[in-house]
């Protein structure tokens, strides 16, 4: 895949306010500070596409961005360590969940782990909770860079053998560096391929 187009739609509280649900659309979100505006700069090619901070909590809305003029990206708010009051998390946590539950043409969550920690019990109770929703996800170990290959490698199998202990099967893991472009590549085939299925799937459902 390769992106030709990328802009940002609108930025909002409201699932209702939503850009309307007639194009794929993937999401991304992961603990506060995990990398996830960088990785979606990184992935369009487009330096200030979502903006980057240093300071955790600072995307605090659903943002929508239109890639290629046929998918939707989105950049939900993080979870986690955000010095932010107990009523801002609880009211981020529903709006995220709203999104999660209710946005009928999210085709994939792409849930960002820092490849720099060892398994964090908030991410796995996190992936847990999307399985027991049935929400589609997929893995994506951030900032490869900060550490050295054999690190990164470790805590990423270290990753796979606690979720082994909760899931039968693992779902689709990529590792990245925003610095270094990792796993761009992989990624955009992946989105691509979901993209595809997508379309197909309405078209069938257009011929019914």
């Amino acid at each position: 895949m390769e992106v030709k187009f990328a802009e940002f739609l609108i930025s909002n509280t409201d699932i209702l306010k939503c850009p309307k649900a007639d194009k794929p659309e993937i999401a991304f979100l992961g603990r506060s500070n995990v990398g996830k505006s960088s990785l979606i700069n990184m992935l369009a090619n487009k330096k200030d596409l979502a903006k980057v901070s240093s300071t955790p909590g600072k995307t605090q809305l659903i943002n929508h961005y239109l890639i290629n003029k046929d998918m939707y990206w989105v950049d939900l708010p993080g979870y986690g360590f955000a010095k932010v009051s107990q009523s801002q998390r609880s009211s981020w946590s529903k709006m995220i969940w709203n999104y999660i539950e209710q946005r009928e043409n999210l085709e994939t969550l792409f849930l960002l782990i820092d490849s720099r920690h060892t398994p964090q019990q908030k991410d796995i109770e996190f992936i847990n909770k999307l399985g027991e929703k049935g929400v589609p996800f997929s893995l994506i170990f951030t900032k490869a860079d900060k550490e050295t290959q054999k690190e990164v490698s470790g805590n990423v199998r270290l990753f796979k053998n606690k979720l082994l202990t909760y899931w039968e099967e693992l779902p689709s893991l990529f590792v990245t560096s925003s610095v270094k472009r990792l796993g761009r590549n992989e990624v955009l085939r992946y989105i691509e391929e979901l993209k595809i299925n997508a379309i197909k799937e309405q078209k069938q459902k257009a011929l019914m």
